[in-house]
């Protein structure tokens, strides 16, 4: 998995000055590559000349690294060449040429998990190396300090050194053979290895003129002898004329080990015999052993890479130098990572604007610099990763695939970091690491999701990890997992007061362990367990039984046998039907969970996850203010999407199989609980929380029911970002029934979001838009959609959107062509009088209108009466809101003589009727006060006045005391809701 950062091109200029400067007054913690092929052209010279002259460093001609305070050319000295030109030929043979051709294509392979989010960034470009110091063997042996924020971030004592630097001669002036680089899972071992294998592989570690990468996996897996000669062509046909030169030529080699931990090795001559011989064929295990003793090839220089737990299987005689990986310990080196890799252009986040990208880049930088717990994260390179692939998912996504998901992310990076790595290859069990996961950190967090809690004391940890164990295996076990697992998936909590507690690493982790260890069964009683157990052990008895029985039947009259038999094998018929109850059961968790009530006024989970990353603007919280309650609301979208044949696959790699037959059941135990709770009346965003949680489901069938029972979709006041109305659209894609109602109002839509939603939008009826600024562009869209012809719209609102002349004019158009319509509300739009111009002229080829509100556009007397003449001549149109304009006492007394049953329509303009209160004078007052939070007060105040007025003239012309018991009333509530406007309470 790439945890480092890289990138094809530059930075802003100021942004990268800045993060150079910062990384220049902070001390020996840093790791930057910085080379000059990523900025072409005069414009590259200038930018690298400034970066020069801000940090005092020289380029040379290939590329400058600058590490630990110090500047270093990457070439070597004079000296280091001495006795290149002897063996000239050699180096320079195509052989070897090819062979570093082939290295760098396959290290500069990116994953898929890489490629997928954004930009394609090249290992040869930039690249943020994690901190290195030296170690020593005592301080590997002697335990370790408490786990804290400062341990992680605070190392001075500990000489930095740089990857390029590592066979240096020691402090007591010896040349270092072999290197042991070491960290735990996360830290960016990988990474660093392919890093120096391309730098290699491009000219920019002249140290070595040939190098051989080993993967320990791939040996583990061979048990055949073989010579170390027939490996290494085995493994690169290129460096067949190469390795006889091995031993002969005294060729500057460098032996590449990565992933030790999963060899076992024994150093004892009576374990591993000695061999020098290249050509001799021996265990593979044994081929290691004998070059890290020097016995073979002793002029080689070997890297090994492991885990903690595995240092101690090489004597430290034989180890010239240890080095341990510390991450990200400068939160300076974070900053340049995320400033990196979210500011590059390119792939998907091409689309977002530079702004955008720098804002986040700034608000995620703000974050880092509170010392709160994503800084703590952040420490791990692999989870600077994976904050940077969910804010490319929550802000970059304008499509969503349909194998992208939120918890497909977690699943690939859990892959990636642990690959169905064995906890102790040397245990018989061969336990793998996530299933070993699963069962532990999967019931801490499990236990926490259920008591509400995310952090967690001594004996918490002690209770889960400790409280089953029996045997010296297990204790082993859990040795090694709190060596090299544990700071990965915990972290000491930074909340003051709960030093001593610890946190997940990532808050969303928590969820999704405790989603695994729900979803995998591993939540049962011990009378399960037990009975699990034994109708296996039984199930497999019975088969071998029944064919002795087959056979004593034939020869013998006993015919009690076989009733015995068929009595043995009804245990596990029946612990099958018991056991499937906890299918059941799953689903009941999943459906409680999900339809949480203390939960429905929540932000939804993306927006909460958002906040996660990069904070909450604003004041920070006082230490002794009550914390709000924890929320688990990613715990049931987990465990949905965790059952997808998708992540099931993933999960089989990292050894935690879920099987299709369980997944079914669980699938159909839903349909009892999950959709029928779905159907009930959701808040806007428990809604979205439903939706999202059927596009992780990724089950077709089961989504298709689900929508179907939603005729109304209420996301109101929702922030629809992007992928939230991928989303959206992705799920609402399964079924073709028609929605009565799709209210996004005040959703923070734009042409963009209109385009993405444009299936959806097509088969709603009634469709609200009002309060998202949607402008000409927008109306533009909408133009188009009322044109379609699979169009069933009839009614849009669109009030309190900045639609504009030019946006009259689009759906004007759309009128025209349009036979679905009935209702059309553009109140407040911002219209005038040409708008209206343009509404009026295409209205007359409208035939199915109804109703059009052209209320508070600053419409004249001319636009008003030629809006009303041609609504006189319309089939269908028999009202027209016109409220809230600036008609004059002319304009009004020419609407007032409009009739119904003589001119075939309404206008609403004011309270009054004439000598009458109108019949929609409640109608117009609401729409005042709904709306009176998006309009301009003063224009309001005064509109409110003139309605007063002409209320009070209205009635001093009536002699009807009915008449004018109605007046008062109505003028009682208008100088009701002025009163309140003035005082602001309203």
């Amino acid at each position: 998995m790439s945890r480092a950062m890289q990138c094809q091109s530059c930075l802003p200029w100021g942004s990268w000055a800045r993060l150079l400067r910062s990384l220049a007054g902070s001390r020996g913690t840093r790791g930057v590559s910085v080379c000059a092929a990523a900025v072409p052209g005069p414009a590259g010279r200038c930018f690298l000349g400034k970066i020069l002259r801000t940090s005092s460093i020289s380029l040379p001609r290939g590329c400058v690294r600058y590490q630990g305070g110090s500047q270093q050319n990457s070439a070597q000295p004079g000296s280091s060449r001495h006795g290149q030109s002897q063996l000239r030929n050699v180096a320079s043979s195509g052989a070897i040429k090819k062979h570093q051709k082939s290295l760098s294509a396959w290290f500069s392979h990116q994953p898929n998990e890489e490629r997928q989010f954004g930009p394609s960034f090249s290992m040869d470009a930039v690249h943020v190396d994690p901190v290195i110091r030296e170690s020593s063997l005592e301080e590997i042996l002697k335990p370790s300090p408490g786990l804290t924020i400062q341990n992680q971030l605070q190392q001075p004592s500990r000489r930095v050194i740089s990857l390029h630097n590592l066979f240096d001669m020691d402090t007591c002036g010896r040349q270092v053979k072999n290197v042991v680089l070491y960290g735990t899972v996360g830290t960016g071992k990988s990474t660093l290895i392919k890093k120096m294998v391309v730098d290699w592989c491009h000219g920019r570690l002249p140290r070595f003129e040939l190098v051989v990468p080993f993967s320990c996996e791939d040996l583990s897996h061979s048990h055949a002898h073989v010579s170390l000669r027939r490996l290494i062509t085995k493994k690169y046909q290129h460096l067949r004329d190469v390795v006889p030169m091995l031993e002969a030529s005294n060729l500057r080699v460098l032996f590449i080990l990565n992933g030790l931990e999963r060899l076992n090795l024994d150093f004892r001559l009576a374990g591993t015999e000695l061999c020098c011989d290249p050509n001799e064929p021996v265990p593979p295990s044994a081929i290691v052993v004998n070059l890290l003793r020097k016995y073979l090839l002793p002029e080689a220089s070997i890297i090994v890479t492991t885990r903690p737990s595995a240092v101690r299987r090489i004597p430290g005689k034989y180890v010239g130098r240890y080095a341990e990986i510390c991450g990200f310990s400068d939160t300076n080196l974070q900053k340049l990572y995320f400033q990196m890799r979210l500011s590059q252009p390119g792939g998907e986040s091409q689309d977002c604007s530079s702004a955008e990208q720098e804002n986040l880049v700034e608000m995620l930088s703000r974050n880092l610099e509170r010392y709160n717990q994503i800084t703590a994260a952040c420490f791990l390179p692999s989870y600077c990763w994976l904050v940077c692939t969910t804010l490319h998912f929550l802000y970059f996504t304008r499509a969503v695939p349909p194998s992208q998901t939120l918890t497909g992310i977690y699943t690939s990076f859990l892959r990636l970091n642990f690959s169905g790595e064995v906890l102790d290859s040397t245990d018989p069990t061969h336990i793998s690491m996530m299933k070993y996961v699963a069962k532990t950190v999967g019931k801490l967090a499990y236990e926490g999701v259920m008591s509400r809690k995310t952090c967690f004391s001594e004996e918490d940890l002690q209770q889960c990890f400790e409280v089953e164990m029996k045997t010296e295996s297990e204790l082993n076990l859990l040795e090694i997992f709190h060596s090299d697992v544990f700071r990965f998936f915990l972290s000491p909590c930074l909340q003051p007061g709960k030093e001593h507690t610890f946190v997940f690493t990532i808050p969303a982790m928590q969820e999704y362990l405790a989603a695994l260890y729900v979803v995998l069964g591993e939540k049962k009683t011990l009378a399960q367990r037990v009975g699990q157990e034994l109708s296996e052990v039984i199930g497999k008895v019975s088969e071998d039984v029944a064919v002795v029985v087959n056979i004593v039947s034939k020869v013998l009259p006993l015919r009690f046998l076989p009733v015995l038999f068929n009595l043995l094998k009804i245990f596990p018929r029946y612990f099958s039907r018991v056991s499937g109850k906890d299918k059941d059961a799953i689903a009941h968790t999943m459906a409680e969970e999900l339809f949480k009530e203390e939960d429905y006024y929540n932000d939804d989970v993306l927006d909460q996850i958002n906040s996660s990353i990069l904070g909450v603007e604003g004041p920070m919280r006082h230490p002794d203010e009550a914390p709000d309650d924890e929320v688990f609301e990613l715990f049931p979208i987990f465990m949905g999407g965790i059952l997808s044949h998708r992540n099931r696959a993933i999960l089989e790699q990292l050894g935690c199989s879920i099987k299709n037959l369980a997944a079914f059941e669980i699938a159909k135990a839903m349909k009892k609980t999950v959709i029928r709770k779905g159907r009930k009346g959701l808040p806007p965003s428990e809604l979205m929380d439903y939706l999202f949680f059927l596009h992780e489901f990724q089950n077709e069938r089961f989504t298709a029911e689900a929508v179907r029972s939603l005729r109304a979709v209420n996301l109101s006041s929702v922030k629809m970002t992007s992928l939230k109305c991928s989303v959206l659209a992705s799920v609402m894609s399964t079924t073709c029934h028609e929605v009565e109602e799709l209210n996004l109002t005040s959703c923070n839509l734009d042409s963009g979001s209109l385009r993405t939603l444009f299936p959806v939008l097509l088969r709603c009826k009634a469709l609200h838009l009002q309060l998202n600024s949607l402008g000409s562009d927008a109306c533009k869209e909408i133009r188009d959609l009322l044109l379609h012809d699979k169009c069933v719209v009839s009614s849009l609102r669109l009030a309190n959107n900045p639609v504009g002349e030019q946006g009259a004019r689009y759906l004007a158009e759309a009128l025209a062509g349009n036979r679905s319509l009935t209702q059309l509300s553009l109140l407040h739009t911002a219209l005038g009088d040409p708008g209206a111009e343009a509404i009026a002229q295409h209205l007359a080829e409208n035939q199915h209108l109804q109703e059009l509100n052209l209320g508070y556009n600053s419409l004249t007397d001319t636009a008003a009466l030629r809006v009303v003449e041609v609504a006189k001549r319309h089939e269908t149109l028999d009202k027209v809101h016109l409220y809230f304009n600036d008609i004059s006492e002319d304009g009004k007394r020419a609407l007032d003589s409009l009739r119904m049953d003589r001119d075939g329509v309404r206008a609403l303009v004011f309270l009054t009727a004439g000598t009458d209160v109108s019949d929609y004078w409640s109608h117009i007052l609401n729409v005042v006060q709904r709306n009176l939070l998006f309009w301009d007060r003063e224009r309001v105040r005064q509109h409110l006045a003139l309605l007063l007025q002409d209320l009070e003239s209205s009635r001093s012309q009536t002699a009807n005391p009915w008449r004018k018991a109605k007046f008062l009333r109505v003028e009682s509530e208008v100088k009701k809701m002025l009163g309140k406007l003035q005082d602001g309470t309203l």
